[in-house]
């Protein structure tokens, strides 16, 4: 089952390209979601990245957390769904 992570501290240069490269270095990468500024046309320092499964999320989040990318330590964390952080509404 497929997993995603948050990368946060990303430079404003930062491309779509780059983190797919960097990542697929922990396993399969499904999707890269890099946040853009849409005036600036540039990264806004965060993206969301969806690996193939939990076991290359977790294997991506200890590769690369505190990892130096564009001279910018990145901060990775997987990332909760709604019901694991304890929002979840019951009926």
């Amino acid at each position: 089952m497929e997993a995603k992570i948050s990368v946060r501290n990303l430079s404003r240069s930062t491309t779509h390209e780059e983190l797919t490269i960097l990542f697929a270095q922990a396993g399969e990468v499904t999707a890269v979601d890099l946040i853009m500024d849409d005036k600036r046309r540039e990264a806004r320092g965060f993206a969301f990245i969806t690996m193939s499964t939990q076991n290359e999320a977790d294997k991506a989040v200890s590769m690369f957390n505190a990892y130096l990318l564009s001279e910018r330590s990145l901060k990775v964390d997987l990332v909760r769904h709604r019901q694991q952080r304890g929002f979840a509404r019951s009926l």
